[in-house]
C-alpha cells in the first residue's frame, strides 16, 4: 500500500502553492487558475490557518450574494482543516475525504507543510497500483 510520502514524491507538480488569509477572494481564484487548482492553502507566517476551494467559493461567494473582489479569504475559508501525515496510507486518505466530503488534504509533518493531495492525486495513484497488481499477476500466470 502507497503512503502519502510515496505519492507526493510521484507527483508531476511539487510547488506549494497558498495565500494570504488578507488576500481577496478575486486573487485567490487568479493564484488557482494560474496553478490549474481547485484549493489554496491560506498560510500566515508560514503555519497553515486554513484552506479555500471552489465549493467555498461557490457557496460562501455566489449563494451569499458577496463578491469576490470585496470579500477577505479570511471571512470566508474553512479554517478548520483535515490534514495527514507521509506516513498514512492512499487507503486512509480515500476514507478520509470519503467522510469528511472533501477533495484535498494538505501533507504536514511536525506542522511543516510537504504539498496537498486532491482527489485526482489518489485516484491516479489507485490506478496506477492496480495496473502494478495487474501485471504481476499476468507475470504470475504466464510463467506458472
Amino acid at each position: 500500500m502507497q503512503t502519502v510520502r510515496q505519492i507526493l514524491e510521484r507527483k508531476a507538480s511539487r510547488s506549494l502553492v497558498s495565500v494570504a488569509p488578507d488576500s481577496t477572494v478575486f486573487q485567490a481564484l487568479q493564484v488557482m487558475a494560474e496553478n490549474d487548482i481547485g484549493a489554496v492553502l491560506v498560510m500566515e507566517a508560514g503555519d497553515v490557518v486554513g484552506i479555500f476551494s471552489e465549493r467555498d467559493y461557490a457557496r460562501r461567494i455566489v449563494l451569499q450574494g458577496r463578491t469576490s473582489a470585496g470579500t477577505r479569504i479570511r471571512d470566508i475559508m474553512t479554517s478548520r482543516v483535515v490534514y495527514v501525515t507521509p506516513e498514512q496510507t492512499l487507503d486512509q486518505c480515500m476514507a478520509l475525504m470519503t467522510e469528511k466530503h472533501i477533495r484535498h488534504l494538505p501533507v504536514l509533518e511536525s506542522s511543516i507543510v510537504l504539498g496537498m493531495l486532491s482527489i485526482g492525486d489518489l485516484v491516479h495513484a489507485t490506478i496506477a497500483e492496480q495496473e502494478e497488481t495487474i501485471n504481476q499477476l499476468v507475470h504470475y500466470i504466464q510463467t506458472a
